[in-house]
C-alpha cells in the first residue's frame, strides 16, 4: 500500500508545492492521502473485505444495481486521468533533466507512457505485485541514503528545519474566517475521502491473508507514507543551504526539477544513480497500480454489462482489459500533454483527480455500508445533485468562497438522504443480493 501511493507527486509535486507556498499547501497530499488509508483500513476494509468483491464497482452493483454500478465505475476511472498523468509527467521531467534538455518535457512524456504501457500490459497484476515490495525497500534505502548525504552537506537536519521555521514554512492552520476554513476544510477533504472509493487501494487490501491483515496494513501504509513523506520535503528545503542561487533558479521557472537538479550538480555519481533508481522505482510501482486498476474498473463494471449480459470467457475478458488498458494510456498521455501546456504542476494533478468521486462514489459507498436505508434512488439523487452542482460552479466560478467540489459533495449528501427517505427500498430487495461472505 506505502509503495504504491509513495508516487511521483510524492517526491517531487509535494516539496514544489512546499518551496512555493508552506505546510498548508500541503493539505491535500500528504495530510489528505494518509487520512484516506488510515479512515479505509478503520471503517472500510474490513466490511468491503467480508463482501468477497472482485472491483469496488461491484459494490454498487450489490447494494444499488447495474445503473449506479456504471456511473460509479466511468466516476472512479476517471479520477485516475490525474493520477496516472501525473506520473508519466514525472517520467518526461526525469527523462529531461538527465538528457538536459535533450529530450523535451514532452517527448519524455510519450516515452514514459510507452513504457509504462508495456510494463503493465505485458505484467499485469502479477508484474505490480511482485515488483512492489521489492520498489519499496528500493525507495526507502534510496531516499534514505541521499537524505544522510544531504544532511552532512547542511550540517545536520537541525539547519534546515531552523531555515524553514525562520521562513515561515511550518505554518499550517487557516485564518480565522469562514472562506479560509472552507478552503482548508475542503483540501482535506477532497483527498482524504474523494480517494477512498478506489480500485487500487480496495484491490490491495481486498488480496490480504484475511480482514485483520487488510485493516492493519492499509492504516499502517497510510502512516508510514506521511512519515516518510516528510523526507523529499527535507531534501528539497536543503538546496536553500547548499545551492541558493540554485534554489532561486528553480522556484522561479519549475520548482519541480530542483530536487533532481539538486541531486545532479551536487551529490556523486553513485548517489545520482542511486536517487533516480529510487525515483523511478516510485513511479513506475505507481503508475502501473494506477494504470491497471482504472482499466479493471471499466472492463468489469463498465463495458462487461454493455457488450453483452452473459458472462465473457476468460479469455475474452482478458483481451477487453488489455485493449482498455492501451486506450488509457493514450487517453494519459493527451491529458498530461495538455496539462504541461497549461504548465499545471504535478500536485495539482492529483489534486484534481478526486474532485469526481468525491462529488460521486464516496457517499453512495459510505450510505451503502453504514445505512440500511440507503437506496437505488438515494444513490441516483446524490450522483446527480453531486454532478449538477460541481461541474458547472468548476466553469464558472472555480476559485468561489465555497469550493465547486465542497458544493458538490454537500449535495450529494443531501441527495442520498433526500431520494432515500422519499424511496425507499422495496422490502423484498436485499442489501447485498449477491454478495457472497468470505471467512477469515
Amino acid at each position: 500500500m506505502f509503495a504504491t501511493w509513495f508516487g511521483a507527486e510524492t517526491v517531487l509535486g509535494i516539496p514544489a508545492t512546499f518551496m512555493e507556498e508552506d505546510l498548508g499547501g500541503l493539505i491535500s497530499d500528504p495530510f489528505g492521502a494518509s487520512l484516506c488509508l488510515v479512515l479505509f483500513g478503520l471503517f472500510f476494509a474490513r466490511k468491503l473485505y467480508r463482501m468477497n468483491l472482485l472491483t469496488i464497482g461491484d459494490f454498487y452493483r450489490q447494494r444499488y444495481g447495474h445503473k449506479v454500478e456504471v456511473i460509479a465505475g466511468i466516476a472512479i476511472a476517471l479520477s485516475y486521468l490525474g493520477w496516472v498523468s501525473a506520473q508519466v509527467t514525472a517520467l518526461g521531467l526525469v527523462f529531461d533533466v538527465l538528457s538536459d534538455g535533450t529530450i523535451t518535457q514532452a517527448q519524455g512524456i510519450l516515452i514514459g507512457a510507452a513504457v509504462v504501457l508495456l510494463y503493465t500490459l505485458y505484467g499485469g497484476m502479477w508484474s505490480v505485485a511482485l515488483t512492489t515490495f521489492v520498489q519499496m525497500i528500493v525507495i526507502v534505502i534510496g531516499l534514505l541514503y541521499i537524505a544522510w548525504l544531504v544532511s552532512g552537506m547542511t550540517g545536520g537536519v537541525a539547519p534546515v528545519i531552523e531555515h524553514a521555521a525562520q521562513n515561515d514554512k511550518f505554518h499550517f492552520w487557516p485564518e480565522l474566517n469562514a472562506v479560509a476554513m472552507i478552503a482548508f476544510i475542503s483540501g482535506l477533504l477532497t483527498m482524504g475521502f474523494g480517494s477512498i472509493p478506489q480500485q487500487d487501494v480496495f484491490q490491495r487490501a481486498n488480496s490480504s491473508k484475511n480482514e485483520n491483515v487488510a485493516v492493519w496494513g492499509t492504516v499502517l501504509g497510510g502512516v508510514a507514507y506521511f512519515a516518510f513523506a516528510a523526507v523529499p520535503l527535507f531534501l528539497a528545503y536543503s538546496a536553500n543551504l547548499i545551492d541558493p542561487e540554485l534554489a532561486a533558479k528553480w522556484l522561479s521557472e519549475d520548482s519541480q526539477k530542483l530536487l533532481p537538479e539538486l541531486v545532479k550538480g551536487h551529490l556523486p555519481l553513485f548517489a545520482q544513480v542511486v536517487f533516480y533508481g529510487a525515483l523511478l522505482s516510485v513511479i513506475m510501482s505507481t503508475a502501473s497500480g494506477t494504470l491497471l486498476a482504472p482499466s479493471v474498473t471499466l472492463s468489469e463494471n463498465v463495458l462487461k454489462g454493455w457488450i453483452t449480459r452473459k458472462n465473457l470467457s476468460d479469455r475474452k475478458m482478458l483481451a477487453m482489459t488489455r485493449w482498455v488498458v492501451g486506450i488509457f494510456a493514450l487517453c494519459v498521455t493527451l491529458y498530461a500533454l495538455w496539462a504541461l501546456d497549461r504548465e499545471t504542476g504535478i500536485h495539482q494533478m492529483v489534486e484534481n483527480a478526486y474532485k469526481v468521486t468525491l462529488v460521486l462514489a464516496f457517499t453512495p459507498l459510505v450510505a451503502g455500508l453504514y445505512w440500511k436505508r440507503a437506496s437505488t434512488y438515494g444513490a441516483y439523487w446524490a450522483m446527480g445533485l453531486g454532478l449538477a452542482t460541481w461541474l458547472p460552479l468548476e466553469f464558472i466560478a472555480p476559485e468561489a468562497a465555497l469550493p465547486p467540489q465542497f458544493a458538490g459533495f454537500l449535495m450529494s449528501i443531501a441527495g442520498m438522504v433526500g431520494g432515500s427517505l422519499l424511496h425507499r427500498q422495496p422490502e423484498h430487495a436485499s442489501p447485498h443480493p449477491h454478495a457472497v461472505s468470505r471467512s477469515e
